[in-house]
């Protein structure tokens, strides 16, 4: 192959003879771009999606020709591979010949003639397809009429977008003429692979079965990266999986060829897997068209494939792997990613895994397996592909707000779950100006894998990252409305100052994951008031009677009342029997609201943070000794006077004088559970989270509901069924309202 001694790599002089000198083909050395240079002409260099069919198949005209499937064709065609770029109708072989009818004529005896095929052509454009019609130049024993001025003709009735040559490998100037003198746009395309020579004259075609060695390179794409081949595959003569993954690694596209009747129960599964990678190919057609492609690079493992096309934004590794078992090991060295740099496995949608050995950087690569039968078959191999991104984008998530920001590009595009085309609805798309999105409001309680992807205005991958959120773990759904703002503290309220503390959250049974999306947070908060005392039930009482509130569900509401008022002498006893929404309604008429768990932690704790509201040391006179009070020392030991240490009787608020916190407040451990505003959904229970312990401790098993005082840390779920069940003997509520701020 060498002309003269060549210094530099393989690849390096493969390019130069491919390239440079396109295999000597072109007797005075200069390659004609004209073509490739049109505008008008350069959508097909973004096509990887066509199929060939039938005017006879029942996609285009049905019930002898009365009805059409082509509309539900499209769109099954978007569900499955994102639609296709082109489709192509033939209505002449196998039938040309039959009488006197020439090729054109076939087309104007279709059902509805070319008005019908006209507003196909204008269905399929809607739907993002463009429409080819069939040339054949072998038509010459029928009614005689002019190739090019038939050709002409029925593209301009038919508004066509394309030609497909058949039978030939390349095109001519009078064919381009004659689609030019109705229509700028329409493309020629061969059903052989052009020769460099003739690739002067046309700008796509299609390569037939081929290519079935190892290393199955397709050398034409290594010649002229821009011309846009589609590889054709045979949908009912075999699975095809094969088919598209060798489209895939040479970073073209693939013909459907349906013209083979029937439909097996495997076309969808091929189908997918055909749309699987139509969604790399199609936002790096940057690179799949870059003339620095270099194929064939080395790697550690035999029977992988690795080709590498590089751009200038974003390098791309197409992988192409012939082993039953798969792949998981080192396979390829590359440059370490650098700062502002990193390595992402588009097939799998993660972060891609690099190790270093002996002073080199590898990619791994995860690369499943198949079926040994398959080996030598149309359905052997798997493929994969990572991608160099510079990191553009910042992507964060705090509890169920994913929080975007980028530094370049158009939109942003979040999947829950992987991006596929089959589940499109499962993504949403944003402009540059979104950085916060709730991810429980947007996409309900799926809960996993989050990937993020930001394209430019071309719709070319900028970058690519992922977040997940755990299974089972609950997310939080609820908000925090303001209050009015308030000058001074609200009757029966006191100062909460501003300040900031790193939260901590214990907790007991665990079966179902308590939610600690704050765990070691250091939070800010501004100055707000809380209520002095848990609500009572003669402040509940004045809400009914202004209000005449009744809840929807009313069974077990107020259950301790007497005809619709407390019992004499409870009147300053903690309200209980009261649901989580019972008490969101008090709070709103009083002009409060419920505190957040964070909220209400750092009220009690203070910014000391302490983990009891008197503070991690008190004195207890007995036998002049000192008790030392940590979560390791038992509620049992809290000396008498501070809080009610589990005595299964409830009582007034205020009683307990010692157990005041700094800030004022009382009754915060050993009184009711105090609902808090967090509400949360893990996929399979709502749940909401009580504070500080109650009064009533069961000591006979340590499967109960760990209750008695508890620490301010300490954080309990209430699995909500519904507000009547949820209504119990132990749990109450204090409200917190929003304070001025200083200026």
């Amino acid at each position: 192959l060498w002309a003269e001694p060549f210094q530099g790599s393989w690849q390096e002089g493969l390019r130069t003879i491919f390239q440079q000198h396109y295999l000597f083909d072109i007797e005075d050395g200069t390659f004609d771009d004209t073509l490739f240079e049109r505008e008008d002409l350069q959508w097909i260099r973004r096509a990887y999606a066509l199929h060939t069919i039938m005017a006879w198949d029942h996609i285009f005209f049905d019930e002898h020709g009365q009805s059409s499937n082509l509309e539900s064709f499209l769109e099954r065609s978007k569900r499955l591979i994102g639609g296709n770029e082109a489709i192509s109708i033939w209505p002449n072989w196998p039938m040309l010949g039959l009488d006197q009818r020439n090729q054109w004529d076939m087309f104007r005896a279709l059902p509805g003639g070319t008005e019908n095929l006209r507003h196909m052509a204008e269905l399929c454009r809607a739907n993002g397809t463009k429409l080819f019609i069939s040339y054949n130049p072998w038509d010459d024993a029928t009614r005689h009429e002019d190739h090019h001025a038939g050709m002409a003709q029925m593209i301009g009735e038919i508004t066509a977008d394309g030609v497909i040559l058949d039978t030939e490998g390349k095109s001519s100037v009078e064919h381009q003429q004659a689609a030019d003198s109705k229509r700028r746009g329409v493309i020629m395309y061969s059903e052989g692979m052009a020769v460099p020579r003739d690739m002067q004259g046309i700008v796509s075609g299609r390569v037939h079965n081929a290519l079935y060695f190892p290393p199955v390179l397709n050398l034409n794409k290594f010649i002229k990266p821009e011309f846009a081949i589609f590889r054709v595959a045979e949908q009912a003569s075999e699975r095809i999986r094969r088919e598209f993954a060798l489209s895939f690694f040479n970073g073209y596209g693939t013909e459907v060829n349906i013209f083979r009747p029937g439909t097996p129960d495997w076309v969808e599964k091929d189908q997918l897997f055909f749309g699987r990678t139509l969604m790399i190919l199609r936002p790096n057609t940057e690179n799949f068209t870059d003339q620095r492609y270099t194929p064939l690079l080395p790697t550690e493992i035999d029977s992988v494939y690795v080709n590498f096309w590089p751009g200038d934004r974003k390098d791309i590794y197409t992988l192409l792997n012939l082993r039953p078992e798969g792949v998981c090991d080192p396979l390829f060295e590359v440059a370490a990613a650098g700062e502002g740099e990193h390595y992402f496995d588009l097939w799998n949608y993660e972060e891609a895994q690099t190790v270093e050995e002996g002073g080199k950087t590898y990619i791994v690569a995860d690369m499943e397996g198949f079926s040994k039968k398959w080996l030598g078959t149309n359905n052997e191999g798997s493929v994969g592909a990572i991608a160099k991104f510079p990191t553009l984008l910042d992507v964060t998530l705090d509890g169920v707000e994913l929080h975007l920001a980028a530094r370049e590009g158009d939109y942003i595009k979040v999947w829950a779950g992987d991006p596929a085309y089959v589940r499109a609805d499962r993504s949403r798309t944003y402009n540059m100006e979104c950085q916060t999105i709730n991810l429980y409001e947007t996409f309900g309680r799926y809960q996993g894998k989050y990937v993020v992807e930001l394209f430019d205005a071309d719709d070319q991958l900028l970058d690519c990252r992922v977040v997940a959120t755990v299974p089972g773990v609950g997310m939080l759904i609820s908000k925090t409305e303001t209050t009015q703002r308030y000058a001074k503290a609200p009757k029966g309220m006191v100062v909460i100052p501003a300040g900031t503390l790193t939260l901590k959250t214990t907790w007991g049974d665990n079966f179902v994951p308590t939610p600690s999306e704050n765990q070691g947070k250091t939070i800010s908060f501004p100055k707000f008031y809380m209520d002095r005392y848990p609500v009572t039930n003669s402040e509940f009482k004045a809400f009914l009677d202004e209000t005449g509130y009744r809840p929807a569900q009313p069974d077990n509401f107020l259950k301790h009342w007497v005809d619709g008022a407390p019992k004499k002498g409870e009147e300053n006893f903690p309200v209980i029997y009261v649901s989580y929404e019972d008490a969101q309604a008090y709070a709103r008429w009083a002009g409060k609201r419920l505190p957040t768990e964070a909220e209400w932690q750092y009220a009690a704790q203070t910014e000391k943070g302490y983990d009891w509201p008197w503070g991690d040391r008190f004195e207890v006179t007995k036998e002049n000794q000192v008790i030392t009070n940590t979560l390791t020392v038992t509620r049992m030991q809290i000396p008498p006077g501070y809080c009610n240490v589990g005595d299964n009787e409830l009582y007034p608020v205020g009683k307990y004088k010692k157990g005041v916190n700094p800030n004022g407040l009382y009754d915060l451990v050993g009184c009711v559970w105090q609902i808090t505003n967090d509400y949360y959904d893990n996929g399979s229970n709502y749940m909401y989270i009580v504070k500080g312990g109650s009064y009533f401790l069961p000591a006979s098993s340590w499967w109960y509901v760990e209750g008695g005082p508890r620490e301010l840390t300490y954080c309990q779920k209430i699995l909500s069924i519904s507000p009547s069940f949820d209504r119990c003997a132990t749990v109450g509520f204090r409200c917190v309202a929003d304070a001025e701020q200083e200026k």
